[in-house]
């Protein structure tokens, strides 16, 4: 028992250091690549038990030996640190992995950035049934045998036809008294949630822009997929002309041409007629780009997301990123097209550092 609240007391302050530390991961993509289907490996600083450590035989006792006051404390000859060849002595900057479920992180995340709960929209799609044990029957596997409602009719036969004696009182069951448990196939409603992810991948985007929209991705997948039963993930690329990849091809896409952000907000509503009706889906958009987008295809944009898009989903949240090639002009568009109102969510993302700002932005209206 005392080893495993020991256990329970070690995780306890691992995470609490992960709690601590968490809007350096949030803002570092470090983690992700340690990712598995429900675990993620976080590395924090090494937790030491403080030892004593035993001097040499006749080296003198406590306060013996030459000095002055103020003198410094080290080993005889130690010069300054990090001065000298190779050594042979361990570190003192471990660093640890510890696995934390992806479930456990959104909760983190929930309480560092204080996400209200989302409050999903819509009909709720059955996705699977149930067995429910929720009727006796006659006949069955013994080891669904129902005791109790068993007994009480075997013993009311016995009652009824004068065999059960109160002085030696003995219950034998019959064939006929046994009663089995048995289910019924209950359909059980999940609400779930299609994310659709879209990206300028045309040349004035690079891999550090991109590198944030994975980061921030990820954190994003972890608090939706933790607020609904089932996430549908789907992936949108763009530059002059838009298509759906995976998520591989999402992240390591990079094209020359230039940039038609309508492309994307039509093959999204494309794909939301295909695949994500409105009334069972809870849909989220969130797109990302540097800002620039060629000449007058603003107002097809605008067409699109007022009359297909908007409408039909939670949230549509538009992170401008941050590059040295990128005119930013878009984010201001979108203010000024569409202010008040609440479905579309704006971001501006200068940097790494700017992801977790970006998140609670997104994350914070609870929809």
């Amino acid at each position: 028992m005392d080893i495993k609240r020991d256990q329970r007391r070690f995780k306890q302050i691992v995470r609490g250091r992960i709690r601590d530390n968490l809007r350096k991961y949030i803002t570092h993509g470090e983690m992700i690549g340690r990712r598995g289907k429900d675990l993620v490996s976080i590395p924090v600083p090494q937790l030491d038990v403080p030892r004593f450590k035993f001097g040499k035989n006749g080296s003198g006792g406590v306060g013996q030996g030459d000095g002055e006051v103020g003198s410094p404390v080290g080993k005889p000859g130690q010069g300054p640190q990090g001065a000298g060849g190779a050594g042979s002595e361990p570190g003192s900057g471990h660093l640890m992995e510890v696995e934390v479920t992806l479930d456990e992180l959104a909760e983190m995340l929930g309480d560092e950035l204080e996400l209200p709960r989302i409050k999903p929209k819509g009909n709720a799609s059955v996705e699977a049934e149930k067995s429910k044990y929720n009727s006796v029957r006659q006949t069955g596997p013994e080891s669904l045998r129902h005791f109790r409602r068993t007994y009480l009719r075997a013993l009311k036969r016995q009652i009824s036809t004068g065999v059960y004696e109160p002085l030696e009182p003995r219950v034998i069951p019959i064939k006929a008294d046994k009663q089995y448990r048995s289910w019924n196939d209950v359909p059980i409603p999940h609400v779930n949630a299609a994310v659709i992810y879209m990206m300028d991948v045309s040349g004035s985007m690079t891999d550090d822009q991109k590198e944030i929209v994975r980061t921030e991705s990820f954190w994003i997948d972890a608090w939706l997929g933790s607020q609904y039963k089932g996430v549908q993930r789907r992936y949108i690329i763009h530059d002059a002309v838009a298509k759906q990849v995976d998520e591989h091809t999402f992240y390591h896409t990079r094209e020359s041409g230039g940039t038609r952000i309508s492309s994307a907000y039509r093959t999204a509503a494309q794909l939301i007629d295909r695949e994500f009706p409105a009334e069972l889906w809870n849909i989220y958009c969130f797109q990302f780009s540097d800002g620039d987008n060629w000449g007058d295809d603003n107002r097809q944009a605008f067409e699109l997301l007022t009359d297909r898009l908007l409408p039909r989903v939670n949230l549509f949240c538009y992170g401008q990123v941050e590059s040295p090639y990128g005119s930013g002009e878009f984010l201001d568009s979108l203010e000024k097209q569409f202010a008040g109102n609440e479905t579309l969510v704006l971001s501006e993302i200068p940097d790494k550092d700017g992801i977790y700002e970006s998140i609670k932005t997104f994350l914070g209206k609870g929809r």
